[in-house]
């Protein structure tokens, strides 16, 4: 497989990334897990990316990989693994960092990146403990995840990062257009995740779909609405494009990642052999220019029509009667404030505290009051005011 160099590491352009582990997506058989990993190796897989919140996945990793360890580059994630806000402080770096370390297997990790936005510390104090852990040899290079332009931009400032994470597929392109361009301003590495747009991308997933309790796609907003109606009209055309060149709409989205400049690395989820071959299928073939301007004016097309389908049912949940059921209620708020994060109704620093009210009743449900729920209606709406 075609590896990229960059500022001192040479990284596939197919990583697996093993978020599916935490369990989000429904269990997952461990057996074939590992017949993966192993097949990903011979195919020239280096890239593996994981994360101390993903429950089990580092303890799985490191123990695939540590008779590999030297061939293969390993990054983890640090700041969300007791606590649904982030923590980014001196100690817990230090502590998290030994904690991970034992779990990979390893004595030092190459990517150490900050998982979420923590507004509570100082970034100062956050670049000063990665600094130390690069000095004590505990990992070789940092980046950044899940973080808004504005903070990425003041890390970049103040640090040396390597690489920046974000979500990147043609069912999700706001983050590369925020991101990309400090990327490719400052010389760093760029790692797309989610590239098949949690698996809305590869065909398999239809309108009729259900999915088991506890899989996160339940509550996606991606999985709900208009947004949903979006994404399965971009997989037909990515299948459309595919069928031309005899590739699967997921190899087609993933070469569409690939093609973006500033992309280093397409990060992939796959569980089964199978999953893994026709990923890495997509980094074989490229598109041509005529292919991307094709797709890039579809989605101009599509994506203005999602942008106003989209206010249209956040002034509908937020003025109306909520669902009776709690759970669909739930869905519904989530979807509003999903929304207004993604397209920047309000800065995520006023979106992110309600979010957490509301994901905090998840587990709750069948027990709280409809009144809960009403009372961050009423909140929501009173903060976005949508006109």
């Amino acid at each position: 497989m075609e590896c990229r160099e960059h500022n001192g590491l040479r990284l596939s352009r197919i990583g697996v990334g093993t978020y599916s582990l935490s369990g989000v997506y429904g269990s997952k058989d461990l057996e074939e897990y590992g017949r993966m990993i192993k097949r990903a190796c011979e195919l020239g897989v280096n890239f593996f990316d994981t994360a101390d919140a993903y429950g089990e996945a580092e303890e799985v990793l490191g123990r695939l990989l540590q008779p590999l360890r030297g061939k293969v580059i390993i990054s983890t994630k640090v700041g969300v693994k007791h606590q649904t806000k982030a923590n980014l402080s001196y100690e817990y770096i230090k502590t998290a960092c030994e904690s991970s370390l034992r779990n990979l297997r390893t004595e030092y990790i190459d990517i150490y990146n900050v998982h979420f936005d923590d507004s509570a510390t100082p970034v100062e104090e956050t670049i000063g403990a990665l600094e130390e852990l690069v000095k004590a040899g505990k990992i070789r290079k940092y980046g950044l995840g899940h973080l808004p332009a504005a903070k990425v931009e003041e890390y970049i400032n103040k640090g040396n990062v390597y690489s920046v994470l974000m979500e990147l597929s043609a069912v999700a392109r706001k983050a590369g257009r925020e991101l990309l361009p400090l990327v490719k301003r400052n010389n760093l590495a760029g790692i797309a995740f989610s590239v098949t747009g949690r698996g809305l991308l590869t065909g398999k997933i239809t309108k009729n779909s259900r999915f088991a309790a506890g899989d996160l796609r339940r509550i996606d907003p991606q999985f709900q609405k208009e947004k949903f109606t979006f994404s399965l009209e971009v997989q037909q055309k990515l299948a459309e494009i595919g069928k031309r060149r005899g590739m699967s709409s997921v190899q087609v989205a993933i070469a569409w990642v690939l093609a973006q400049d500033g992309i280093v690395t397409a990060l992939t989820g796959p569980s089964t052999v199978a999953h893994l071959e026709e990923n890495i299928g997509g980094c074989r073939q490229s598109l041509s220019p005529a292919e991307l301007a094709e797709i890039d004016r579809f989605l101009e097309e599509k994506e203005e029509w999602l942008a106003a389908a989209e206010k249209r049912t956040v002034r509908q949940i937020l003025s109306g009667a909520l669902p009776a059921d709690n759970h669909q209620a739930f869905v519904d708020l989530v979807y509003c404030l999903e929304t207004a994060l993604i397209n920047r109704y309000l800065p995520e620093a006023e979106i992110m505290p309600v979010f957490h009210r509301l994901f905090g009743l998840r587990t709750k449900l069948d027990q709280i009051q409809k009144g809960e729920l009403r009372e961050l209606q009423k909140t929501i709406g009173a903060m976005l005011q949508m006109d």
